[in-house]
């Protein structure tokens, strides 16, 4: 038998725990807190007065985080380092009114969030996890991580041609399943409210979505890959706390921050997304926190930097052809730095440079990705940052199969590769 890749197995282990354990924004958030509570860090609310004291702090918002660290010697202008991220990915979202069904089952009402790949959740075994918003006001966050719903395919026998194309009703065939019966209005959130302990009547509102219950793992002969759900995009979450968490407590030239924001996946347009105004609200209370002016908080903005990262496409070897031919990323081939002189992503020559000398810090190998011609481009929060906030950006990531897939596919080396560049960009 081969022997195992010489990959950092503490650090891809982690990310497998930080997926199974965040199901939704909400979780990865928390999950996130988590960390970096260990290393120090602690929430500061919104609503109150910020100060000027040094060390790490951060602000949650529903399933966003931005957290950073002030170091002792910081000044008013001091410029920030800003890895971006998002927490959110495609999947099956519950309705205001879930309870539904026909024929003698009972369904949930969905909404397709982001761009599903419909197939991929068909004859798969899903959880159900998420918010429950309650009458005071407060949150409880839920998590039914076993075998609750499934979307059943229909059987070939009822359609003959379906291996010539699948079509797929987003309306009509995306319900799952969840047991025999008429459907009974109330029945699922008294169900969840059991199972988080509340009384039902207390919940008022509720934001949840289904997931995979396969724990992500390692694939492989020799387990150099990582199989898992939302490594699109909690792989660079999970990344960027990593690095934040390093690197607090350090003498840093720069203010390094973490912003991991929620649905990049359907545009950003919230005010936990990209191209709302939290990131902009912290930077600026930041600088006038340690006494700075309008000034200070332009010079600081001006000297700024954001790695944007999130995965890309590794060369798929059963559709290469739907790849640039000269660019072929690799999986545990490094991360990738991401172009389109369209401004799909944000990175120009002066932003390779940046992130081409914190890989060559790091000692990382690095990979170039750029779309086909002939096919259109995906994008990020990097164009969005760069334009809302007026700060450098360069779009980065790693390389995976099955983006958007209820199951996506990872070389186990990146994970660790790409926190280590994040680390020395952090550092400055």
């Amino acid at each position: 038998m081969a022997a195992f890749p010489s990959f950092d197995r503490s650090h891809t282990d982690d990310l497998l725990a930080f997926l199974a354990a965040s199901p939704t924004p909400y979780h990865a958030v928390t999950s996130a807190a988590e960390r970096l509570e260990k290393a120090g860090f602690r929430e500061v609310s919104e609503t109150a007065r910020w100060d000027a004291s040094t060390g790490g702090k951060y602000v949650l918002r529903g399933g966003a985080i931005i957290a950073w660290y002030v170091p002792e010697e910081a000044a008013a202008a001091t410029p920030y380092r800003i890895v971006g991220a998002h927490t959110d990915s495609p999947n099956l979202r519950v309705k205001p009114s879930p309870d539904t069904g026909s024929h003698g089952w009972r369904q949930l009402a969905v909404e397709i969030y982001g761009g599903t790949l419909l197939n991929t959740w068909l004859d798969r075994d899903l959880g159900l996890a998420g918010r429950l918003s309650l009458r005071d006001g407060s949150a409880r966050l839920v998590n039914i991580d076993r075998p609750l719903l499934r979307v059943p395919q229909l059987a070939i026998h009822l359609d003959r041609q379906v291996n010539e194309g699948l079509k797929l009703d987003r309306q009509r065939h995306m319900n799952p399943i969840w047991g025999i019966g008429d459907p009974r209005e109330g029945d699922l959130i008294a169900f969840l409210a059991e199972e988080a302990g509340t009384p039902a009547g207390d919940v008022i509102g509720w934001d949840l979505m289904t997931h995979s219950v396969e724990p992500p793992a390692y694939l492989g002969r020799d387990r150099e890959l990582i199989a898992g759900p939302r490594l699109d995009n909690l792989l660079s979450v999970h990344a960027g706390t990593a690095a934040l968490a390093e690197v607090a407590g350090q003498d840093l030239p720069y203010i390094p921050v973490l912003a991991a924001f929620d649905h990049e996946e359907n545009g950003s347009q919230s005010d936990t997304g990209a191209d709302g105004p939290l990131l902009g609200n912290v930077l600026e209370r930041s600088v006038f926190a340690r006494g700075g002016s309008y000034e200070d908080r332009a010079r600081a903005y001006a000297g700024t930097v954001c790695l944007s990262s999130d995965t890309g496409h590794a060369v798929h070897p059963n559709y290469a052809d739907r790849h640039d031919p000269t660019h072929h990323p690799m999986p545990n081939g490094g991360p990738i730095l991401k172009v389109n002189v369209n401004q799909r992503y944000a990175t120009d020559g002066t932003g390779r440079g940046t992130f081409a000398a914190a890989c060559e810090k790091a000692g990382v190998p690095w990979q170039s990705f750029v779309s086909n011609n002939a096919m259109p481009c995906g994008t990020t929060i990097g164009p969005i940052t760069a334009a809302r906030h007026g700060i450098s950006t360069v779009d980065i990531g790693v390389a995976i199969l099955s983006m958007h897939s209820a199951r996506e596919l990872a070389g186990a080396d990146d994970p660790h590769l790409l926190t280590s560049a994040l680390t020395a960009f952090l550092r400055g």
